[in-house]
């Protein structure tokens, strides 16, 4: 053979082995709002190991924005809905969660809640069904032959493409009402003692009282509550599998559930193998600011600046609350970056920019940020963590009331009202944060806890999702608990049965000692009678 023909034989045998065909293929079911920004790192860093991303989109939505530069690849199939039908879902669901949420009593806030989460079920519903009953859209899933699946269970449908596509599924969530996914579909032991349930507002360390409320929550979420139409969900996947099946089952054949928090934020518990905490994946090192935006951080002096933000959700406040935000922000010495779109406060203090948009990463990480004003989301929250920036918590709805609690437990954070705080209240706590020495060593305690990681969250979060590609799945790292039910995990059974076993001797031996009791006392009878 010559030379140039063995050449040639070695270039193609190296082509075939480092080519594109090396990368898997990726299909992703995601969630809006905060939800894809934290999805979308990851799928960039797939894309950036060449790995084929495609993302199913409704052509009705908030966040999914089609870029034609972008190297994911987007699959959008018709909604049913119009967008006036999601702006009105949604502005209703966040006008409750704000404004009348925190005023019902204990009870009222759980019907309150499940009304609204069975209200969201039929739009989850209603998207996933769009996708399953869309012929043409079902038949390029399928022959475009897929090697793994990654979904956020927020809106449930993932599990049941991964299921019709038969191929593995990954989950990434922050957590769910209750708990509910991870410990039914999960598996993961959440011991209500000294593990506080989700919504509770609890620590870990709880008093008599607080364990009481924590399994009063645990078993309204348990037996009471529902977070989606459960009946009508298991009936739909039976429809579209052709066989008995429930929702809760169907999810619980994740392979991998990607948590979106940490040991820096998160109360120590149980875990099992196909859990990882991936909190904080989307952070990275401050980059220069945009001039003007640099030239009136500068121009703060030795006092520096102060970050506030109520997330990229919230549009707008009624004109009450801005104007008692902004007049507590007049009454501070630091400058204010305010992220804010509605009408400018009549109380806005010449301290005080307001924006559009912000880099509010980059603005965390600048050494003049002095204290940071957030609803308590988990990206900002992480961001923080990641600066060492104490924080003042103004949670509105959702998992940023369990955010702050986690932080203010910490030490690193002080948590307002927002429905009753006063511009007091507001100046009180801003100083408090930033004089206060304790909070910004607090604060950066938790950074370092975050940094000192022997990999970092995205790559671990990347691994796994490459992990399951490789091995085509990940049933080997599932507990067996998955296969019990109810009274066989809590091993009712079993005490049952050893109670059975232990009355069964009580009454073999009481009736024994009743026979002996009975013959000796014929027998003394029958001796006096001689």
């Amino acid at each position: 053979m010559s030379v140039k023909m063995t050449a040639a034989l070695l270039l193609m045998h190296l082509s075939i082995f480092f080519g594109s065909g090396t990368g898997g293929k990726v299909l992703v079911w995601p969630v809006e709002f905060s939800h894809w920004l934290n999805l979308r790192t990851i799928l960039d860093e797939l894309v950036k190991k060449d790995h084929e991303v495609t993302v199913l989109i409704p052509s009705v939505s908030f966040s999914y924005e089609v870029e034609n530069t972008s190297t994911i690849k987007y699959e959008m199939y018709p909604a049913s809905y119009s967008m006036a039908d999601i702006e009105e879902l949604f502005e209703d669901d966040f006008r409750k969660s704000i404004y009348e949420l925190p005023k019902q009593s204990f009870f009222g806030y759980f019907l309150m809640m499940q009304e609204m989460f069975l209200i969201d079920s039929d739009y989850s519903e209603s998207l996933c069904k769009d996708v399953v009953f869309n012929k043409e859209i079902m038949t390029k899933l399928q022959n475009s032959s897929f090697d793994v699946i990654l979904a956020d269970p927020f809106i449930p449908c993932g599990d049941l493409l991964a299921e019709i596509l038969k191929i593995p599924f990954v989950y990434s969530l922050r957590f769910f009402p209750g708990s509910t996914y991870e410990k039914y579909s999960g598996g993961l032991p959440l011991p209500p003692s000294y593990v506080p349930v989700a919504l509770s507002e609890l620590s870990d360390r709880m008093t008599f009282m607080e364990r009481v409320k924590n399994v009063i929550y645990t078993l309204c979420f348990d037996f009471w509550f529902q977070t989606f139409n459960e009946k009508r969900w298991n009936q739909f996947y039976t429809e579209v599998l052709g066989k008995p099946t429930t929702l809760t089952e169907t999810m619980a054949k994740a392979d991998i559930w990607l948590i979106r928090t940490y040991w820096d934020l998160e109360f120590p518990h149980p875990v099992l193998p196909n859990f990882e905490f991936v909190g904080g994946l989307h952070c990275r090192p401050a980059k220069p600011l945009p001039k003007e935006i640099e030239d009136f951080v500068q121009s703060s002096g030795e006092h520096g600046v102060v970050v506030f933000t109520l997330g990229s959700m919230i549009g707008n406040l009624t004109e009450e609350r801005a104007n008692v935000i902004a007049a507590g922000l007049a009454q501070i010495p630091q400058k204010v970056l305010w992220r804010f779109e509605g009408k400018k406060p009549e109380t806005l203090g010449s301290n005080t920019r307001l924006y559009k948009w912000i880099p509010q990463n980059d603005l965390l990480g600048h050494p003049k940020t002095r204290a940071f004003v957030t609803h308590g989301g988990t990206n900002g929250i992480y961001e923080a963590i990641y600066h060492g920036i104490p924080v003042v918590g103004i949670p509105l709805f959702a998992d940023q009331y369990d955010n702050i609690v986690h932080l203010k437990t910490k030490g690193a954070a002080i948590r307002l009202d927002f429905l009753t705080m006063s511009s007091t209240d507001l100046v009180t706590a801003l100083k408090t944060v930033t004089n206060d020495p304790s909070y910004k060593e607090n604060a950066m305690r938790l950074s370092r806890i975050h940094h000192d990681q022997p990999v970092k969250p995205l790559d671990r979060a990347v691994f796994w999702i490459e992990y399951v590609m490789r091995h085509k799945g990940a049933k080997h790292l599932r507990v067996a608990a998955h296969d019990l039910n109810w009274v066989q995990y809590h091993s009712l059974d079993v005490l049952g049965f050893l109670l059975a076993c232990v009355a069964s001797v009580l009454f073999v031996l009481t009736k024994s000692c009743l026979f002996c009791c009975q013959k000796f006392t014929k027998a003394g009878r029958k001796k006096k009678g001689e």
